[in-house]
């Protein structure tokens, strides 16, 4: 029996720990001699970049490839522009840089090698990139999210003692990648918040909307308005939340930060909404 018991405890365990780490593979098609990816391929890739919002990422690793036909140099060449040119749209996208471990041209793929008959399809699936993501395994908590969930809320930190110039993070709001609108998880949390401000209505504030992984500080692309402003449109977003909650709106205002103040931790953590305190009036008034 206990053996029996150790043997369904070590299956669990081993079924678990391959779920949790099975990767995830896409696959892009480009036109003879070029890397540009067309558009048909390009909205593919943002369908698959959005199913990993909610995926704790290990690594990506994009790997091109071309067709026999060409030289191997002018092949190794392509491929790589190839594989950049993915690099890029996952970049633009709210995909951390620092995730990308492998960003690799392979040049051409052997005939052979696909199982297809004609040999102009096989030269056009030959004709792509391969995206392989890697998600992390389940860690257990350590002591130092153990003390994070224990430390005081952004609402307390509301109805304490704020001053001019002081910055709330909303630790626990987050957003979907590339879109403006919270996790379902969060809106519990943001509720809490309305009402600690509805409280609290000496304070008034700026709400700066952020993002993660763009380059040179330019603001990612809102995939709802296709508009890059996805910094101002998060803000944008808890403004009018915190306004249908009953804050008036003469105290608070919204603006957009791009990515000038990235936290330095997990990229998600990018991806939020915080308050800049700008004036606290008497609380009798």
């Amino acid at each position: 029996m206990n053996k029996l018991l150790v043997f369904l405890i070590s299956l669990l365990l081993t079924c678990g720990v391959s779920f949790a780490q099975k990767e995830l593979t896409h696959e892009v098609y480009f036109d003879t001699d070029k890397y540009i990816v067309p558009s048909t391929e390009a909205n593919r890739l943002l369908l698959f970049i959005s199913t990993l919002a909610d995926l704790d990422i290990e690594s990506i690793s994009i790997y091109g490839f071309c067709d026999d036909r060409g030289a191997d140099t002018y092949n190794l060449k392509l491929s790589q522009q190839r594989a950049d040119a993915i690099k890029t749209i996952f970049s633009e996208n709210e995909i951390s840089e620092d995730l990308i471990t492998n960003v690799d041209g392979k040049g051409e793929i052997l005939l052979k090698i696909v199982d297809e008959t004609s040999i102009i399809k096989i030269r056009g699936l030959n004709r792509k990139v391969e995206i392989i993501v890697q998600p992390k395994a389940p860690e257990p908590k350590e002591e130092k999210e153990v003390a994070a969930e224990i430390k005081k809320s952004s609402s307390e930190k509301i109805r304490g003692d704020v001053k001019v110039g002081d910055k709330i993070i909303f630790e626990n709001i987050l957003f979907k990648t590339g879109y403006a609108r919270v996790n379902p998880e969060s809106k519990k949390t943001l509720e809490s918040i309305a009402k600690a401000l509805v409280e609290r209505d000496n304070i008034y504030f700026t709400i700066q909307g952020h993002v993660c992984c763009t380059k040179y500080t330019r603001d990612a692309v809102d995939r709802k308005t296709k508009k890059r402003n996805l910094s101002e449109a998060r803000a944008r977003y808890v403004y009018d939340y915190f306004a249908k909650k009953g804050v008036d709106k003469r105290r608070m205002r919204y603006m957009g930060m791009r990515r000038k103040f990235p936290l330095g931790g997990d990229p998600k953590y990018d991806r939020r909404v915080e308050i800049l305190i700008t004036y606290v009036g008497d609380e009798n008034q």
